[in-house]
């Protein structure tokens, strides 16, 4: 009989540690964009962070104060890996700004071995006419800014069709 009662307690610990860890989980961020705005998903336990569309708000620190909040809070219990999907047709120079801030703040992933892939996308006659000179400008910002990271940085750019497929990629490592 003692021994069922042990079985029992083991098994309610188990279960109310469950019920911790879901509650400590961060909540996912889901936003429709608008024709100024872009499309926001971003989602803890799988490590995917996406903006799709246009980022042109006339007050960008509504839009991207929230989203660093977010990542604050992520860092301290990331994904192994972690994907910054940046499928913007069209942003800014202050969207431009927070974006890199997003990337700086995501660096500080204490998590050893952890990876962080930034992805651009371009449709194939950007990606041909030299998109990647812009995209290199952008990564000597952020090896600039960037100091002692444990986790590993990559950017990968990806040229789409008229479909959206991805019909080329390359990754450079930071």
């Amino acid at each position: 009989m003692r021994n069922d009662k042990l079985f029992l307690f083991k098994v309610n610990i188990s279960a109310l540690n469950r019920l911790f860890s879901r509650m400590n989980e961060l909540e996912g961020i889901y936003i429709k964009g608008t024709k100024k705005t872009p499309k926001i998903e971003f989602t803890q336990h799988i490590g995917e962070l996406v903006l799709e569309g246009r980022s042109i708000p006339e007050n960008t620190a509504k839009v991207y104060e929230p989203l660093m909040d977010w990542i604050n809070e992520y860092v301290k219990s990331p994904c192994s890996t972690t994907n910054l999907h940046l499928k913007l047709e069209y942003f800014n120079s202050s969207s431009l700004i927070w974006i890199i801030k997003m990337i700086i703040a995501l660096s500080d992933i204490k998590l050893e071995g952890a990876i962080i892939y930034v992805h651009l996308y371009f449709e194939i006659e950007d990606y041909e006419d030299g998109i990647t000179d812009e995209v290199r400008n952008i990564i000597d910002v952020l090896i600039a800014k960037i100091h002692n990271v444990k986790s590993n940085i990559a950017v990968k750019t990806h040229a789409t069709d008229s479909k959206g497929k991805i019909v080329k990629e390359s990754t450079i490592l930071i």
